[in-house]
C-alpha cells in the first residue's frame, strides 16, 4: 500500500463584473465557471466548484491525465511567491491564484 503525501497546485481564477452588477468567476485551468451577486459570493462559489471538480477527477481516476493535458503543475512543497499567474489584459477583469492541496503517492 502506497503512502500519500500532501502536495499543492496553483490555479488561476478570473473575476469580472457584468453590466448588471453580478460577478462571474472562472478557473482558467479547469474551465469551471460560476457567478454571484457579489464578488464574495462569486469567489466562494468558484472555490466550491473547483473543489468539486478536483474531487470528481480523483474519484474517477482521471486527475493525473487531466493535470498533464492542462499543464497543471503539482508542487511538492507549499508554494510561496515564486509562481506567477497569467492575467488578461483587460481592466474589467482581475485574477488571483487559488492554491489547493492534493495528495500524491509517495
Amino acid at each position: 500500500m502506497s503512502r500519500k503525501t500532501k502536495h499543492f497546485i496553483v490555479l488561476t481564477v478570473h473575476f469580472e463584473q457584468e453590466q448588471d452588477g453580478r460577478w462571474t468567476a472562472e478557473c482558467k485551468e479547469l474551465g469551471t465557471a460560476t457567478f454571484g451577486d457579489t464578488l464574495e459570493e462569486a469567489n466562494q462559489s468558484v472555490r466550491e466548484a473547483i473543489v468539486l471538480h478536483l474531487n470528481g477527477l480523483e474519484e474517477v481516476g482521471e486527475r493525473e491525465r487531466f493535470f498533464k493535458e492542462n499543464n497543471i503543475t503539482v508542487y511538492p512543497d507549499p508554494v510561496g511567491d515564486e509562481f506567477r499567474i497569467e492575467a488578461p489584459n483587460d481592466p474589467r477583469i482581475f485574477s488571483q491564484p487559488f492554491v489547493h492541496p492534493v495528495l500524491q503517492d509517495a
